[in-house]
């Protein structure tokens, strides 16, 4: 998947060489995830003063929020995670800016990659309903007047996590390190483990690899345009399906109209439609290819 560096790549990742030492990108990550840390407490601090039982139950439910408030909280967190972003780029002598690459192909590499997703996505979703009937989640109305906020928060969740994976950490590993195997295929494995839900058992294991491959598409996406446009509007039209229209059961479903029958930790239901996806990224990937380079 990982081929040549094409020039618009080099150019993506050239600031990253203003200060590529090794010292900063270690105290990068560790500065983004204070960061992080931090705008989250702070923001349940602030929570808990304004009413006390949401916030208790924002916090139980962390790991698998099953309401809009729960959801739209863990959503509002990753804000953090791009302030840490931005302040990691910031060791390195960085603007926020320098984390996307050229502002006109990243709109247009959006715009292009998200539409393509969710023409293919559709396509899927009638398959699908061949194989199982999702079971009703929200109600109709409530998710209506929820999806304007749902889908700026699915836009800033995905931003985050591509200024971290495929922006800071790709492009900080591409200027000190040639080998595709470390800037290229080790942030997709950090993408991937982040997305393991701890008491899930082997049943996690499976969506982490799909996770990973879906990370590895990602950083295909952002080497053949370089920028982050593609791989933030794959990103976007993705968790627009997987967490506005069909959540899994048992995972963050509080903003989704639909549910499937089956939870993430049941193995034999699940793994079926997890190996599906992945087959299905392997789709899209090809599509967006041949899109992007158009």
């Amino acid at each position: 998947m990982a081929g040549p560096r094409p020039p618009a790549f080099d150019a993506f990742v050239a600031p990253a060489r203003r200060r590529p030492g090794l010292w900063r990108l270690a105290l990068g990550l560790i500065v983004g995830f204070l960061v992080y840390l931090g705008f989250t407490v702070a923001l349940l601090a602030a929570l808990s003063r304004l009413d006390p039982a949401l916030a208790t139950e924002v916090a139980m439910a962390a790991k698998a929020p099953a309401t809009p408030a729960a959801t739209l909280f863990l959503i509002l967190s990753f804000a953090g995670m791009a302030l840490g972003a931005i302040a990691a780029a910031g060791i390195h002598g960085r603007g926020p800016a320098t984390l996307f690459g050229p502002r006109t192909r990243v709109l247009g590499d959006f715009r292009r990659a998200a539409g393509t997703v969710l023409a293919i996505y559709s396509l899927f979703g009638l398959v699908a309903l061949a194989f199982y009937t999702p079971e009703p989640n929200l109600p109709l109305g409530m998710w209506l007047v929820l999806l304007p906020l749902s889908l700026a928060g699915v836009l800033l969740q995905v931003t985050a996590e591509e200024m971290v994976f495929r922006g800071y950490l790709m492009q900080q590993l591409a200027v000190r390190f040639r080998s595709p195997a470390i800037w290229f295929l080790l942030p997709s494995l950090l993408f991937g483990a982040g997305h393991y839900a701890p008491g899930t058992g082997a049943a996690g294991l499976l969506p982490v690899a799909a996770t990973t491959v879906f990370g590895l598409v990602a950083a295909d996406l952002t080497r053949i345009t370089g920028s982050l446009g593609a791989a933030i509007g794959f990103h976007f039209a993705n968790n627009v399906f997987a967490l506005l229209l069909v959540s899994v059961k048992g995972s963050i479903t509080g903003l989704s109209l639909f549910v499937t029958p089956f939870a993430v930790t049941e193995l034999d239901a699940a793994s079926p439609m997890i190996l599906a996806d992945i087959a299905g990224l392997g789709i899209v990937w090809l599509a967006l290819r041949r899109r992007l380079r158009r």
